[in-house]
């Protein structure tokens, strides 16, 4: 890539959202099997049907700029898949499985709704309000399943798995 224009930063940019999205939609079938929390299960399931359709969205985006949708290899969504994938490798109680599940995915959230942030501001500097329309909708889904994980985690699941560890201290 060259960095010689907003433009040209942007769609390589995009590129990188559109193989980061398709790790996910590869990587979250197996993080809600892993998951023991009926919740969790159905809040991953849910965000990989959100997952296909931001996918759907980032391809009309590049139709917006002319451009055929294509991937670059995003190494930091790599890096976070391969987190993920070392949780669902190790043994462990089920809450604290989940709760580790959650850290991974909301970092994965993060990661995504900073991208998504980024990437709205350079359409939106190139006139392109459409495609910061449908970068939008994408980051409002990121925002949103970052607050139900929240919301899962504080509502029991991390309750749960500090409770993993104190029943062996409070019986000695």
């Amino acid at each position: 890539m060259s960095l010689d224009s907003l433009e040209g930063l942007f769609i390589d940019q995009l590129k990188d959202m559109l193989h980061a999205e398709k790790q996910l939609v590869r990587a979250l079938p197996r993080m809600a099997k892993a998951a023991a929390s009926p919740e969790l299960q159905a809040a991953i399931t849910q965000h990989l049907k959100e997952t296909q359709n931001q996918v759907q969205r980032l391809e009309r985006v590049f139709r917006e700029f002319d451009e055929t949708p294509r991937t670059k290899v995003c190494r930091g969504m790599l890096g976070l898949v391969e987190e993920g994938k070392e949780i669902l490798e190790q043994e462990g109680e089920d809450a604290v499985v989940d709760a580790a599940l959650i850290s991974a995915a909301q970092r994965v959230e993060h990661y995504e709704i900073a991208a998504y942030g980024c990437l709205i501001t350079y359409a939106q500097l190139l006139g392109q309000d459409r495609a910061a329309r449908l970068l939008q909708e994408n980051l409002a889904e990121e925002e949103a399943a970052d607050k139900k994980l929240t919301k899962i985690a504080e509502g029991g699941v991390n309750q749960e798995a500090q409770m993993v560890g104190a029943e062996g201290e409070s019986e000695e």
